[in-house]
C-alpha cells in the first residue's frame, strides 16, 4: 500500500504539471530570456549553491549540540556529495550516506542518525516559522485566521519537539536500543544529554529557507519584472511548496509536489505561463548547484588528499 500511495502521488503530480503545461503551453513559448535575465539566472544558481553548502554547515551545527566534534570542511564536503542521492527513489539515501560517513568519522551511529533526522525537522520548523510570516497573504480573508491558527498550532508542536525535554528521552531511548547488551549503557545513555534548545541551527535553516526563496524569486525576475510587494508573496509561496515537497512520500527531491503546489499557490497571482516556467527553470537550477556542490566537494576532496 505504501508503494502504490507513492506512484499515486507521483503520477497524480505529473499529469497536473503536464495538463497545466498543456493548457498554458502558447504563453509559455512565448518567454524569452534577454542578457540581464541571464544573469538573473546564473546568480540565482550561485545563490542556491551557496544555500547548500550553508545546510551542510548547518549540519556540523547540529553534530555539535549532540557533542560531537566534527570537521567542518569534511562534513560540509559529506552533505555536498551525498545531497544529489535524494533523487533516487525511496528519497532517504542522502540521509543513508550521512550516517554512514559520520559512522566512519566515529561518531556513534545512533547519534549520526538523530543529526540527519533532526535536519528535515528543523527546516519543518524554519519553513513554518516564515510560513506564518508571509503565507497569510496565498489565502482569500475568510480563510486567513483559520489558517493562521492552524499554522501556529503546528508550529508550537514542531518546536516542543525541538526541545531537550523531548528530544533527549529520544536519545536515550536509541542508546537503550543500541547498547542494551552492555555493561556500560547508563554511561553512554547520559553522555549525549542536550542541554540546550537547539537555537542556532533552527536560525540557520531559517537563513537556508531565506536563500532558497531568493534563488526562487531571482529565477521570476530573470522572465518578468516584480514589485516589492510581491516578494512576500513569492517568500510565503516557495516555503509552502518547498516544505510539502519534504514532507510528502514518494516524491524523490519534492519532485513534482513541489511544483504542483507553487503552481496552485501563485496561478492566481500570476501569469499561469510566467510561473509554470520559472518553476521548470528553477527545478533546473537547483539541481545544477547540487551537482555543481557535489562536484566541488569531489574536487576538493581530490585535491587535498
Amino acid at each position: 500500500m505504501k508503494k502504490i500511495f507513492r506512484w499515486l502521488i507521483l503520477g497524480g503530480t505529473l499529469f497536473f504539471l503536464l495538463k497545466a503545461l498543456k493548457d498554458n503551453w502558447l504563453g509559455v513559448s512565448t518567454i524569452r530570456i534577454n542578457g540581464t535575465g541571464w544573469l538573473m539566472l546564473i546568480t540565482a544558481t550561485g545563490v542556491t549553491l551557496f544555500a547548500h553548502i550553508w545546510a551542510g554547515w548547518i549540519w556540523t551545527w547540529v553534530l555539535r549540540e549532540l557533542n560531537q566534534s566534527v570537521s567542518t570542511i569534511e562534513f560540509i564536503q559529506v552533505y555536498l556529495k551525498t545531497n544529489i542521492a535524494k533523487y533516487l527513489p525511496g528519497n532517504v539515501w542522502h540521509y543513508y550516506g550521512r550516517v554512514m560517513a559520520a559512522k566512519n568519522a566515529n561518531i556513534p551511529t545512533n547519534i549520526a542518525t538523530l543529526s540527519v533526522l533532526l535536519e528535515p525537522l528543523l527546516m519543518l520548523a524554519a519553513a513554518l516559522i516564515i510560513i506564518v510570516l508571509f503565507g497569510s497573504k496565498l489565502v482569500v480573508n475568510n480563510l486567513k485566521f483559520n489558517l493562521v491558527i492552524l499554522q501556529f498550532l503546528t508550529l508550537i508542536i514542531v518546536l516542543g519537539i525541538l526541545h531537550p525535554r523531548f528530544l533527549n528521552p529520544a536519545i536515550q531511548l536509541l542508546d537503550k536500543w543500541k547498547n542494551k547488551k552492555s555493561n556500560g549503557e547508563n554511561e553512554l545513555v547520559n553522555s549525549f544529554i542536550i542541554k540546550r534548545y537547539p537555537v542556532k541551527p533552527l536560525l540557520g535553516e531559517v537563513v537556508f529557507l531565506g536563500l532558497r526563496a531568493s534563488g526562487f524569486i531571482l529565477t521570476m525576475l530573470a522572465l518578468n519584472s516584480l514589485t516589492w510587494q510581491q516578494i512576500p508573496l513569492l517568500v510565503g509561496a516557495f516555503s509552502c511548496a518547498w516544505v510539502l515537497g519534504l514532507v510528502v512520500p514518494g516524491a524523490p527531491g519534492g519532485l513534482g509536489v513541489f511544483e504542483t503546489t507553487a503552481i496552485l499557490l501563485l496561478q492566481y497571482h500570476f501569469p499561469a505561463a510566467l510561473v509554470i516556467s520559472a518553476i521548470a527553470l528553477y527545478r533546473l537550477i537547483s539541481i545544477l548547484a547540487e551537482i555543481i556542490g557535489a562536484s566541488l566537494a569531489w574536487l576538493y576532496e581530490r585535491i587535498s588528499k
